[in-house]
């Protein structure tokens, strides 16, 4: 249900004045996992937010007149299962932003948005489409599912133009120093027929330094370092029912924190002076009926691990799957699941063992399955 709030103002002394809208709008999703060696032993339990975040917000915009509009958007994130806040208990963690609007010039917004690597990168791969969360590259080490959002963000979003379209977005440290918690990044898509080539590039200087800047510490975060870089490009091209895609993406990470965080846990990661992924993903979808479809994914990650003994390189093997049918325009059921192996050389931290986006807890060894069963509802 989406609960629309229109008013034109008027008065006898003038003609007309601004028309705006306000959008009531959200989406529910639970479900149940298991997940395989935790701690040795499988574990079931409940979880919200996988294909979907679970979450409510409130979106409008306001005409004012020459093709300009005001627009803002807050959105929360939320666990069904506890009613407690994501995004580290924030109280708009996964949007909140103002700005103005034109279809001839494009959008100029600021506040908390997704960078250009979400906005652009992520449009090709299973995990920011449709398959979601447990579909992350290791750790969401690209943020490809935006497990960061930046703060203090003014973002640029062209019109498209010949297919094209292309952002920009640069976050203040809102510290002393200019640098200290400060990300930028850039990214572009061309669109024709079926097929949709993208690219983005992202830098993050001390992110997490402060809890003011652009990369705060209450969770956000996935890799910290005194720098951080991510590129890559992709492509997805649609023929009839069926949707082919594939992207690569790189990360580094300079001077890698031994406290730092990896995904949602709180792992050593040893005394490293770098740490490099690259993911090489290909994915498909076919929509076998007005009702019901089915995706897979496979990604292979190589790690680079610069250690005091030396270089390392672990290597991730992920495979997942989806198949979703819906019961209405707004609620839908779907069966998930992924399953990771580590291989390649022993570093001696936590890179070694699996770890799938979502999972209960870090594998205790060197495989992990993850398999869910959930039910989602629009409004």
């Amino acid at each position: 249900m989406k609960i629309r709030l229109s008013a034109l103002l008027c008065a006898l002394s003038a003609p007309a004045f601004a028309q705006g809208s306000v959008t009531l709008y959200g989406v529910l999703d639970e479900g149940l996992n298991y997940t395989s060696n935790v701690g040795g032993h499988g574990m079931v339990e409940m979880a919200s937010g996988f294909p979907h975040g679970s979450r409510w917000g409130l979106k409008g915009t306001e005409d004012l007149g020459g093709g300009v509009k005001a627009v803002f958007q807050l959105e929360n994130g939320f666990d069904v299962d506890s009613g407690r806040a994501f995004q580290g208990g924030l109280l708009f963690g996964r949007q909140a932003y103002v700005g103005l609007s034109s279809d001839s010039v494009g959008a100029l917004t600021a506040g908390r948005q997704y960078d250009s690597v979400v906005d652009f990168l992520a449009q090709n791969s299973a995990g920011g489409t449709w398959g979601g969360y447990m579909f992350a590259h290791p750790y969401d080490n690209d943020n490809l599912i935006n497990t960061f959002r930046v703060n203090n963000t003014i973002k640029y979003t062209s019109p498209t133009l010949g297919g094209l379209k292309f952002g920009a977005t640069y976050s203040f440290s809102d510290d002393a120093s200019w640098s200290n918690n400060r990300q930028y990044s850039v990214g572009g898509q061309y669109a024709n027929g079926g097929l949709v080539v993208s690219a983005a590039y992202l830098r993050a200087d001390n992110p997490s330094a402060t809890s003011y800047g652009a990369i705060n510490n209450s969770g956000d975060q996935n890799l910290l370092g005194s720098r951080l870089r991510i590129y890559g490009a992709g492509a997805t091209y649609s023929i009839g029912k069926a949707a082919l895609g594939a992207v690569y993406s790189n990360t580094d990470v300079e001077n890698p924190q031994s406290s730092g965080y990896v995904g949602p846990i709180v792992p050593p990661v040893g005394t490293l002076s770098s740490l490099r992924f690259q993911n090489f993903e290909v994915n498909a979808k076919y929509q076998f009926g007005a009702s019901y479809w089915a995706g897979v994914m496979y990604t292979y990650t190589r790690a680079s691990v610069n250690a005091a003994s030396g270089k390392q390189h672990p290597a991730y093997h992920s495979i997942g799957m989806m198949a979703d049918y819906q019961l209405s325009k707004r609620t839908d059921v779907y069966l998930q699941g992924m399953y990771q192996r580590v291989g390649g050389d022993a570093t001696g931290t936590i890179l070694d063992t699996a770890y799938i986006a979502g999972a209960a807890n870090v594998s205790s060894n060197r495989n992990q399955l993850l398999l869910r069963t959930g039910i989602r509802h629009f409004f």
